[in-house]
């Protein structure tokens, strides 16, 4: 199973806005990066990603999980880019800055301290399993 972490400023599409969507979801759209939709093509139904507040607060809030794999994005009117859709699985007890990643060394090597922009990337299971822990989750 591969892990993302999906990049969304809160003023935008929140945590919050995420969660009551509830078990149906919403579509990921919007991303115009080919890496990101390389990234986007990859994902399987069932896989998970952290939901990361970017901008304001910096931070991994909760897990989303891919829910449809992908389709076309609606909003791209050059029909290059495309979408998938995620549903909120569970918010982390404690918020993960990336001040906190980025002083871990366990997570040196990963996307999000050394391609920042990047809006949609992929993440180790030993990078998983770190954040998670410093989450307080249990995965």
């Amino acid at each position: 199973m591969a892990y993302w972490l999906f990049k969304s400023e809160p003023a935008t599409w929140s945590w919050d806005q995420q969660v009551a969507a509830g078990a149906a979801g919403t579509f990921w759209n919007g991303v115009r990066n080919h890496l990101a939709k390389k990234h986007l093509m990859a994902m399987q139904v069932g896989e998970r990603g952290f939901f990361y507040h970017s901008n304001e607060g910096k931070a991994v809030v909760g897990i989303v999980e891919v829910i449809r794999p992908y389709y076309p994005d609606h909003t791209d009117e050059t029909g290059r880019f495309g979408m998938v859709d995620v549903r909120a699985v569970e918010a982390l007890p404690r918020p993960v800055t990336l001040d906190a990643i980025k002083v871990d060394p366990a997570l040196a090597d990963m996307v999000l301290v050394n391609n920042s922009r990047l809006s949609v990337q992929p993440v180790t299971e030993a990078e998983w399993d770190r954040v998670c822990t410093l989450g307080g989750l249990g995965h």
